[in-house]
């Protein structure tokens, strides 16, 4: 089996959402990293030096390869990336070799049946 690492940067409020997007539509679990400042385009506005920026988490999946996109858009879509400007961004990057998900590789193969 090959895997596509998803790091997706979400406003914590939405973390709990993204997470159980990803795992309905395949992904097996996540790593949560709270707690991460982020800057988009515009730089965050303050009142008297304090700032006003909202908190991201930083949440890892790694998840088969043929799942990967599906996922994505989904973890898209509960973070509400493309509506709010600012609302988080996710990328996928290749995975070379993984070790750790033997016991989810059943599960895995077993849902890629179904979808292919």
């Amino acid at each position: 089996m090959n895997f596509k690492l998803i790091v997706a940067f979400v406003d914590d409020r939405l973390t709990d959402k993204v997470v159980k997007a990803a795992r309905d539509h395949g992904a097996t679990g996540a790593t949560i990293i709270p707690t991460a400042r982020g800057e988009g385009l515009d730089a965050p506005k303050g009142i008297f030096g304090l700032s006003l920026d909202s908190r991201r988490d930083i949440v890892l999946f790694t998840v088969e390869q043929h799942m990967s996109r599906h996922i994505l858009e989904e973890i898209c879509k509960a973070g509400e990336f493309e509506e709010k400007s600012g609302a988080g961004i996710a990328i996928q990057l290749d995975v070379e070799d993984v070790v750790g998900v033997s016991t989810q590789v059943n599960r895995l193969a077993q849902e890629l049946g179904k979808r292919i």
